[in-house]
């Protein structure tokens, strides 16, 4: 039940070169910074990132693809990153892009155990090229394969030192799901509390589905755009 350690450096320390990352988060909210930036200063390769969006420039997963550990994006949208359009169009990064409720799906599929479904998503379009396809009721359906990784990378707001998690916000989005798909999950917090500190009815995450647990520090909590009215 041990599963609180010092650091996000320590609690990354076996992500090796190659390993596929769920990154939660949408946007810039509720993305695990400190993990992110452990991972940038370890310097692991050939990484494949499974998050909703590429961050933005120098910030989020875009830390990883500025120092070339990407060589895999698999993601919804990814049109606030200049620098991943670039590497996709030299053919440095490959990007899978993926309707976003089929992305839902496919991590929520990963953790249930379900290894595909069908939706009518994407049929008739680039989505469903190669795709087995049938019909149910006479509407069109195309196979989707469930999504897993080696590690998630979680970002909550409070947790237990057993794992137990409870998101905030827009911070709950694709964090809870991809806590359960993955072979290890890893979970900053902005507020790490004793067993017992948590309502029971208020747990997102169970800790079954965490493996280590940490209290971050220095959260920028970054807006990717902010519009102010002129003043008149």
């Amino acid at each position: 039940m041990h599963k609180v350690v010092g650091s996000a450096e320590e609690a990354i320390q076996d992500v090796f070169d190659g390993a596929s990352i769920m990154v939660g988060g949408f946007g810039l909210c509720g993305m695990p910074e400190n993990l992110l930036r452990a991972l940038g200063k370890k310097g692991v390769k050939n990484l494949t990132t499974i998050s909703n969006n590429a961050g933005v420039d120098g910030l989020g997963v875009g830390l990883l693809l500025a120092n070339g550990q990407i060589k895999r994006h698999i993601g919804t949208y990814v049109g606030e990153n200049k620098l991943l359009e670039q590497m996709v169009l030299n053919g440095t990064v490959q990007l899978d892009l993926v309707p976003q409720g089929t992305f839902a799906e496919r991590i929520r599929a990963g953790g249930a155990g379900i290894p595909a479904f069908f939706t009518p998503t994407g049929v008739g379009t680039l989505v469903a090229e190669g795709k087995e396809a049938r019909e149910f009721d006479g509407r069109a359906y195309i196979m989707e394969l469930a999504l897993k990784a080696d590690f998630a990378f979680i970002k909550a707001w409070k947790g237990d030192r057993w794992g137990n998690l409870v998101y905030r916000k827009t911070a709950r989005n694709f964090n809870p799901m991809m806590a359960t798909a993955a072979k290890v999950t890893i979970a900053e917090v902005e507020h790490l509390v004793e067993p017992g500190g948590l309502d029971p009815e208020m747990v997102h995450t169970p800790s079954v589905f965490v493996n280590r647990i940490f209290q971050g520090e220095q959260f920028e909590k970054r807006i990717e755009k902010r519009t102010l009215k002129k003043e008149r």
